[in-house]
């Protein structure tokens, strides 16, 4: 019988020794958030990598502007910040993420809500060289990779003037071009915008 328990032993050893995935460190990689101007639509993402899936958000300290509201994603690995701010005023909290292995990462930030846009952006590109193009649509994110369309209707021009910016923010813009039958084409090159 003790031949039969040292096995067990050993293998117990083994898997008490073995490194945990979960041992590693979830980390916020998003260290900056975009400002804000009232009555405008606003959108952010907080994104975290590392330790284990799902992770678990919360804004530890202070509060988001009013008419922000924060929702993790599918995967749990980014917050989502979007709504449209009514309060002018600057906005000082702390995001916290805890990954499956229960460490946790917490980021502060700092944003801006300002009453009126300081800055207009004005965007021309070149017309597409299909036939039954009909107008094109402008997107805006904050990253180059969240995009939010920002035109009400197809612009049938080529130019586009954004006056929706906040200061101190960096912004990225893409078009598309619509045919006829409201086909889509693929979102043009991101080009950065810096407003100071």
């Amino acid at each position: 019988m003790g031949s039969m328990r040292l096995p067990l032993f050993a293998l117990l050893l083994s898997v008490l020794a073995s490194p945990c995935p979960a041992s590693a460190g979830v980390k916020i990689t998003t260290t900056s958030l975009p400002n804000g101007t009232a009555e405008t639509a606003y959108s952010a993402t907080i994104t975290a990598s590392g330790g284990c899936t799902p992770y678990s958000w919360t804004v530890s300290s202070g509060k988001l502007p009013s008419g922000i509201t924060d929702s993790a994603s599918k995967s749990t690995t980014s917050l989502d910040l979007s709504g449209t701010p009514t309060t002018v005023g600057t906005y000082t909290f702390s995001v916290s993420v805890t990954g499956c292995g229960k460490h946790t990462s917490t980021e502060s930030y700092t944003v801006v809500i300002q009453a009126d846009p300081n800055h207009v952006v004005d965007l021309s590109w070149n017309a597409s060289t299909s036939n039954d193009v009909v107008g094109y649509n402008v997107y805006r994110g904050p990253n180059g990779t969240s995009w939010s369309k920002i035109n009400a209707s197809l612009d049938a021009s080529t130019a586009y003037t954004d006056s929706t910016v906040a200061d101190g923010t960096t912004y990225y813009y893409a078009t598309t071009a619509v045919n006829a039958s409201g086909e889509e084409s693929a979102k043009s090159a991101a080009v950065e915008v810096v407003i100071p």
